[in-house]
């Protein structure tokens, strides 16, 4: 078998190959990693034929859809997964065959309701069900402290003790364990009692992970994170550098239609000369009034150039094929030492 283990942060994600056949099944690939994840494909020429998630994440943005896409293969999830993009759902015991490779399912409820453990030979990819020297928490959506007790201690615990582990999760980057390393020294599984066991875990205190809200409504419903719309829009669009910027604002002459993005209140508080007000949630409706000519040349501006960008990209969407955004912002021009504008005025 090839596997190979791409870290993101705390985040682990497997590529696990059939050498005979070349085939392969991608286990919880995170959004950022899909180059990463198709160069190593390549290099040990695999193909990957399945992108599993072992359960709907709520700290980190799954590629399944978007690998999925790409490449025409099918999401797995087990049955219980609300995605209505998973293509196929499984249930605990079955199969899924990668070449010659023979993926088992292992129903795991707890840290989530639809999550499952994923076993090749002496191998188990367990998820967020147990990590080194941890479990899953239960605190998050669909949690359940007695739901992950039983799937600990009269599922996967009674696998042979030299399976090794191989979580979604490493932030203590200790690599993989075994099972039986896990039931000696996992501080979570010394409380052996289904009631000390539920009793401990809600009372870990643990922070909210940072993007749970996005990570949830991304991963649940196949929806695009912010990243992936500021990145869609920066492949449609050409950027302005404040020097080229500040030559044309020197030259005059209107040839260029410089708008602020940003709300009335930063406007005022200092814009670029000549710039004219048109805020961003308003654009769809004013722009036909403030641009009558679809071939004038238009640049956009906000405060960091992450609203500008979607903003002429929008600008070309509707028929603005000149428009472009400013590289950096307003901060970016104010740190440069470039004029500033103040009041209500252009």
């Amino acid at each position: 078998m090839i596997l190979d283990t791409i870290a993101t942060g705390g985040c682990r994600s497997y590529l696990v190959g059939c050498p005979d056949t070349s085939a392969a099944a991608l286990i919880d690939p995170e959004l950022s990693r899909i180059d990463r994840y198709l160069g190593l494909a390549a290099r040990n020429s695999l193909r990957i034929r399945f992108l599993i998630d072992t359960h709907t994440h709520a700290d980190h943005f799954s590629a399944s859809r978007e690998m999925a896409r790409r490449l025409e293969v099918p999401v797995v999830m087990h049955r219980h997964s609300p995605a209505p993009f998973v293509d196929m759902r499984m249930e605990d015991g079955e199969l899924l065959a990668v070449g010659r490779l023979r993926l088992q399912a292992m129903y795991t409820p707890g840290h989530t309701r639809d999550s499952m453990c994923v076993r090749v030979g002496d191998c188990l990819f367990t998820g967020d069900t147990l990590m080194a020297g941890a479990t899953g928490r239960t605190d998050l959506p669909t949690g359940d402290a007695d739901a992950l007790y039983d799937s600990l201690f009269n599922g996967i615990l009674r696998l042979d003790p030299a399976c090794r582990v191989y979580p979604a999760h490493d932030h203590q980057g200790s690599g993989p364990t075994t099972l039986g390393q896990e039931l000696a020294a996992n501080p979570r599984l010394k409380h052996r009692e289904r009631a000390a066991f539920v009793e401990n875990m809600r009372n870990l205190n643990l922070t909210m992970p940072a993007h749970l809200t996005e990570a949830l409504r991304t991963n649940m419903s196949g929806g695009k994170t912010a990243d992936q719309l500021l990145s869609e829009a920066a492949a449609k669009v050409p950027f302005m550098s404040l020097a080229e910027l500040s030559y044309r604002v020197e030259a005059g002459g209107g040839a260029l239609a410089v708008l602020d993005v940003r709300e009335r209140d930063a406007y005022e508080q200092g814009h670029i000369p000549g710039a004219r007000l048109l805020p961003r949630g308003q654009l769809e409706l004013r722009v036909n009034e403030e641009l009558p000519d679809p071939t004038q040349h238009v640049l956009t501006y906000c405060a960091l150039g992450l609203i500008s960008t979607l903003a002429a990209a929008t600008l070309r969407e509707m028929g603005f094929q000149r428009a472009v955004a400013l590289d950096g912002g307003m901060a970016a021009w104010r740190d440069a030492g470039y004029p500033v504008r103040t009041g209500a005025e252009p």
